[in-house]
């Protein structure tokens, strides 16, 4: 009976323990997205006039084929590489026939020059297309990728890692996958044996990303081995579904759009993509890793208590 009354004592504890530290990082953890200043609803462009240009919505009929968001931090040295390697997809894309697009590169509280050098590249190559949105603080990048794809004018929107890390050209691999349901292609740096596609990583790289794909995997979400790729396509349905209930703003915002669809019934399929490690990433291996790692259970508990709605889709 003593024995008993000890575990019950003990399982109590444990119970009210897990609930405490459950309910603080609940309340100190999750994410509170500010809403937009009114200068954020505008863009940048190499227009005649050289006028702040409002932003499109999501909600708006679909005006090009595809929308490209690029969240972009600090990214003077490293944005002209992604751009060019767009500059020549588009070319070739163009060759073949008709396909319209807008470039919307997400400059989130940028302290350097990566506005201007956006522009720059714009204007040196002529490309209309090409506009800049100016966060007056930095959001973090889940928060730069929902702002920019919630004014995407695209039947089909991708974002994309500013660094330039995954060979631009593969987004045609991802757009075989779309259809005219909600689908979401995710490029993923984990099937390249089966693929022949390219994949350079440094082995502490390659062992934090088992280690959080482990964890995520017993928080409950399943069925996609590389969830951090930062080249996700969306058809415009799914973007719908998925981007006006995003909470998130940091770095583990991707597994947010993972449940989102899976609680939604929304197709992901994941797709090889060539990538390689690109130097200059404004990631703390040890402090976001442990930010991700909280950041991540906080987002887990808010849907399954129910804090975290979903809303009907406009659509």
């Amino acid at each position: 009976m003593a024995t008993l009354s000890l575990f019950l004592t003990l399982l109590a504890g444990g119970i009210a323990a897990l609930s405490l530290c459950s309910a603080l990082v609940v309340h100190f953890k999750s994410p509170k997205p500010r809403p937009r200043d009114d200068s954020e609803n505008y863009s940048l462009c190499i227009d005649e006039k050289h006028e702040r240009q409002r932003l499109g919505s999501l909600w708006d009929e679909a005006r090009v084929d595809l929308s490209i968001i690029v969240p972009a931090y600090n990214e003077e040295e490293r944005l002209p590489v992604l751009l060019n390697d767009i500059r020549e997809y588009v070319a070739n894309r163009r060759e073949s026939g008709g396909f319209s697009y807008e470039l919307i590169i997400m400059d989130d509280g940028s302290k350097d020059k990566t506005s201007e050098v956006a522009l720059e590249f714009a204007r040196i190559h002529g490309i209309c297309e090409l506009r800049v949105v100016k966060h007056i603080v930095n959001r973090g990048k889940g928060g730069a990728v929902t702002q920019g794809i919630l004014s995407a004018t695209g039947r089909n929107i991708l974002f994309c890692d500013a660094d330039g890390a995954t060979r631009f050209s593969d987004i045609d691999a991802l757009l075989a996958k779309m259809n005219d349901g909600p689908v979401i292609a995710i490029g993923s740096r984990n099937n390249q044996a089966l693929s022949g596609t390219v994949v350079e990583r440094s082995h502490l790289r390659a062992f934090l990303q088992w280690g959080f794909h482990t964890y995520v995997t017993l928080l409950g979400v399943r069925g996609v081995r590389d969830t951090q790729c930062g080249f996700k396509l969306f058809s415009r349905r799914a973007a719908r579904l998925v981007f006006p209930n995003m909470h998130v703003e940091r770095f583990i915002f991707d597994i947010e759009i993972l449940l989102l669809a899976r609680y939604q019934d929304i197709s992901v399929v994941e797709v090889p993509v060539n990538w390689h490690e690109v130097a200059g990433s404004k990631m703390s291996i040890v402090r976001d890793s442990i930010q991700m790692a909280l950041d991540l259970l906080a987002v887990r508990l808010n849907y399954m208590l129910g804090n975290w709605i979903i809303a009907e889709s406009k659509d």
